[in-house]
C-alpha cells in the first residue's frame, strides 16, 4: 500500500524500549493512586494495580479540611504572580545577552553560570531576605528566585535562533529595541516561553522549603505546606488513637497502612492541577527544550 512504511527490526526495538520505559514510569503512579483509593485494611495486605475496597474517606477528609482552600488559593497566587515575574525578568536578561555585539556579555554569562554551581548559602540568604523586610511575606517566595540561570540560558539560546534579518528590517522601519522585543521576538518565542513558564510554574507549585524557612503565618502557606500540616496532625491523632501500653504488631500494621493511604491521597490532591495543565503545554515544552538544546 502506498504511503505505509514497513516496521523494521530497529523500529520494533525502539517501540519495545519505549513501552518498557513507559510501564516502569507509570507503575509507581498507578500504584500510589490505587493505594489512595483503597481501604486501609486492604492497603496492609498489599496493593498493586487496582484499588481494593474502594474508599474515598482520605480524600473527603483532606478536601473538607478548612485550610485546604487557603492552600489552593495561595498556591495559585504564587504560581500566577511568580511565573509572571520570572518570565519578565528572564526575558529582560536573556534578550540583551543573546546579542553578539553586547560588550561584556561573555563575562556576564560567566557570572550567571557561576551561580548554577555555587551559592551564598542558606544563612546569608535568610539574612538578606530579612534585611529586605520580606520575611513572612509572599515576596520571600517570589523575588529571590526571580531568575533561574538554567531557564535564562534556554531562553537566550531560543532568542539566538531567531533570524537577525527580522530585527534589522524592523530597525530600518524605525522600531526600537522594546518594540522589537514585544512585537517580533516574543511572538516568535512562544514555544520557549511556554517551556520555561512551565518550569517556573511547577517550581512555584511544588515550593516547600522556602515557605518552611520564610513563612510563619499559616494563612500565607502554599498548598504543599498546608498538606504537610494536615498529614502531621492526622498522623499524630491516629497514632494516639491506636497507641497502647504494649507493642502490638496488628495495631502498628493498621497505623502504617492508614498513614500510607492518607499520605498518598494528599499527593494526588496536590498534583491534580498540574496534571490537568500539562497536556495543554506539552508540545510547547518539547519544542522549546529541543530548540534550546540544538543551538549555542
Amino acid at each position: 500500500m502506498v504511503g505505509v512504511r514497513r516496521i523494521e527490526g530497529f523500529d520494533l526495538l525502539v517501540i519495545a524500549v519505549l513501552f518498557v520505559t513507559g510501564a516502569v514510569t507509570l507503575y509507581p503512579v498507578i500504584n500510589v493512586f490505587s493505594i489512595s483509593l483503597s481501604h486501609p485494611n486492604e492497603v496492609a495486605r498489599g496493593i498493586t494495580w487496582l484499588p481494593r475496597s474502594f474508599d474515598l474517606s482520605a480524600y473527603e477528609f483532606i478536601l473538607d479540611h478548612p485550610m485546604i482552600g487557603v492552600g489552593y488559593r495561595n498556591s495559585l497566587i504564587y504560581v500566577t504572580v511568580g511565573t509572571a515575574i520570572n518570565l519578565v525578568m528572564t526575558c529582560l536578561c536573556a534578550y540583551p545577552l543573546s546579542k553578539k555585539g553586547l560588550v561584556g556579555s561573555k563575562f556576564v554569562m560567566l557570572l550567571i553560570v557561576f551561580t548554577m554551581f555555587f551559592s551564598g548559602g542558606l544563612i546569608p540568604t535568610y539574612l538578606l531576605v530579612r534585611a529586605l523586610g520580606m520575611v513572612n511575606t509572599m515576596w520571600a517566595l517570589l523575588i529571590p528566585g526571580a531568575i533561574a540561570a538554567y531557564n535564562m540560558i534556554i531562553l537566550r539560546t531560543f532568542f539566538q535562533s531567531i533570524p537577525g534579518d527580522l530585527e534589522e528590517s524592523a530597525f530600518l522601519d524605525g522600531a526600537g529595541r522594546w518594540r522589537i522585543l514585544a512585537s517580533i521576538v516574543l511572538p516568535l518565542s512562544k514555544a520557549g516561553l511556554a517551556a520555561i513558564g512551565l518550569f517556573y510554574a511547577l517550581g512555584h507549585w511544588n515550593s516547600y522549603f522556602n515557605a518552611l524557612i520564610y513563612l510563619n503565618d499559616a494563612e500565607k502557606y502554599p498548598l504543599t505546606m498546608i498538606v504537610r500540616e494536615i498529614v502531621l496532625q492526622e498522623v499524630v491523632l491516629k497514632r494516639a488513637e491506636l497507641s497502647g501500653d504494649v507493642f502490638d504488631a496488628e495495631r502498628e500494621a493498621k497505623f502504617a497502612a492508614y498513614t500510607q493511604n492518607f499520605r498518598y491521597a494528599t499527593v494526588f490532591v496536590s498534583i491534580i492541577p498540574m496534571l490537568v495543565v500539562y497536556p495543554f503545554v506539552q508540545r510547547y515544552l518539547v519544542q522549546g527544550v529541543m530548540i534550546g538544546s540544538l543551538k549555542e
